[in-house]
């Protein structure tokens, strides 16, 4: 028997990368897990709606169905994410927007959303996936960076004004993952090979690390073996960041 079985899990962004390691991983393991993400289709055997997290309104109908559809929610995961690699004086505002807007209103939004639901659960919790980025700064990145710092803050807030309702509230920091987002950091330069060995070289492991290392973090702030611990932003880099 698994400390999972039972749980209720809304995974957002699960259609892909860690989101969707996440989902896999949790239903595997007993959990009942829904999918909400952009994408045509989410994970199969696993109840999905598409949405996008930037529209308000569609992400509380789909939000507001999928957990009805299972009787309630335990376990909101937000893991929805967007970059943008530019230099800081050509980010225009409508870039800046769109990276803040997935990347921490989103996370807002659906907890928002999800809120009514968590507050009648006894294992209710949520697990934002932030960045080492968020954590550390990298060049060329400061939309990416400051919505994932401010993921990072919104997590330890959320923490405090739902632990009254029993919600704990966790953030996760990967590093380099080797995600289909992680891969246009370096495919679309003149040598990926040199900028991808650029990047392995920030890392104190001096690798890129697989979805299902993220999921593993993310399971267990979400699972009752974590019942402690909320308000964590809690690093998964290979020693990116060493805060």
């Amino acid at each position: 028997m698994s400390e999972l079985d039972g749980l209720r899990v809304l995974v957002v962004g699960g259609a892909a990368g860690i989101g969707r390691a996440t989902a896999v991983m949790m239903q595997a393991r007993g959990a009942e897990v829904a999918v909400l993400d952009r994408a045509a289709s989410g994970p199969d055997g696993m109840a999905y709606a598409g949405a996008d997290v930037l529209d308000d309104l569609a992400v509380a109908e789909a939000v507001r169905g999928l957990c009805k559809g299972m009787g309630g929610l335990d376990v909101l995961i937000n893991s929805a994410g967007i970059d943008l690699e530019a230099p800081s004086a050509e980010v225009t505002d409508a870039q800046w927007e769109q990276v803040i807007g997935v990347n921490l209103t989103g996370p807002m939004r659906t907890a928002r959303a999800a809120f009514p639901y968590l507050c009648h659960s006894e294992r209710g919790a949520i697990v934002n996936v932030s960045s080492g980025a968020g954590l550390r700064p990298i060049p060329d990145r400061a939309a990416y960076c400051a919505s994932k710092a401010g993921v990072v803050m919104l997590s330890k807030s959320l923490a405090m004004d739902w632990a009254e309702h029993g919600i704990r509230v966790n953030a996760v920091c990967p590093g380099a993952v080797e995600t289909g987002l992680f891969r246009q950091s370096y495919e679309g330069h003149d040598d990926p090979d040199a900028r991808l060995e650029l990047i392995r070289s920030r890392y104190a492991l001096g690798r890129v690390g697989a979805p299902d290392e993220l999921a593993e973090a993310i399971v267990f702030l979400a699972s009752p073996a974590a019942s402690y611990v909320t308000g964590v932003a809690l690093a998964v880099d290979g020693g990116r960041s060493f805060h």
